[in-house]
């Protein structure tokens, strides 16, 4: 396994168990101590995504059998964050329900319910403004997602043709090493044709030389 990957997860662990126990703390908490402390599970959950993100990164760039294993293991960090996700939001809620309250009570339910037309028309359009904002919010955070996946998958295409120039490089070498070998037999071969040509034409001068010494003899009886 990376072991950049197991720093992240280290990091990842540390922090998810630091936010679950803040968010039973808040549970307890009301007003102005509640809002601080959901304000500061809401910055713990930005370093939890960060975290995800880059073991999500690191993931991908590994081998496929170690990918697939980190991945599953990913999954399940992102399931357990939705969840504390979805505890802060449940606190959040409440606390707005509360401070709603509060804010009726302290302006007097009968001054609620004469509500000028003018002042409904200005909150509808606060209203609107927020969704607005939120709406916008969404679409930057969609369109950074998906730069993030690009950028994934050209770190794994950029990862697969370092594989295969790797795999080249080591057939090249193959190959090299097969024409020295070659180079090294035919050399061999070419050096004992060459012995084999002395030695048959010092065996033919060696006969011709007993021919002629045995007609000398004979001829000279």
């Amino acid at each position: 396994m990376s072991q950049v990957f197991e720093g992240y997860e280290r990091q990842y662990c540390e922090l998810s168990a630091n936010l679950s126990r803040k968010c039973t703390a808040a549970s307890l908490l009301n007003g102005e101590q509640k809002k601080q402390k959901v304000s500061e599970i809401k910055a713990g959950l930005d370093d939890a995504d960060a975290l995800i993100r880059k073991m999500d990164l690191e993931a991908r760039s590994l081998q496929p059998s170690v990918k697939a294993m980190l991945l599953a293991k990913l999954r399940e960090y992102k399931t357990d964050l939705n969840n504390v996700k979805n505890e802060v939001k449940r606190l959040t809620s409440a606390n707005t329900n509360l401070a709603a309250r509060d804010d009726l009570l302290e302006s007097g339910m009968a001054d609620a319910m004469t509500v000028s037309a003018d002042q409904k028309t200005r909150l509808l359009m606060s209203t609107e403004r927020l969704n607005q904002s939120s709406d916008r919010i969404k679409e930057s955070r969609r369109t950074m997602l998906e730069t993030e996946e690009l950028g994934v998958s050209i770190l794994q295409d950029l990862h697969q043709q370092r594989q295969s120039l790797l795999h080249a490089n080591n057939t090249l070498h193959g190959v090299d090493d097969n024409i020295s070998k070659s180079k090294k037999i035919l050399t061999a071969i070419s050096r004992r044709m060459s012995r084999n040509k002395w030695i048959i034409g010092s065996v033919i001068a060696a006969l011709v030389f007993a021919i002629i010494l045995i007609l000398y003899f004979k001829l000279a009886h």
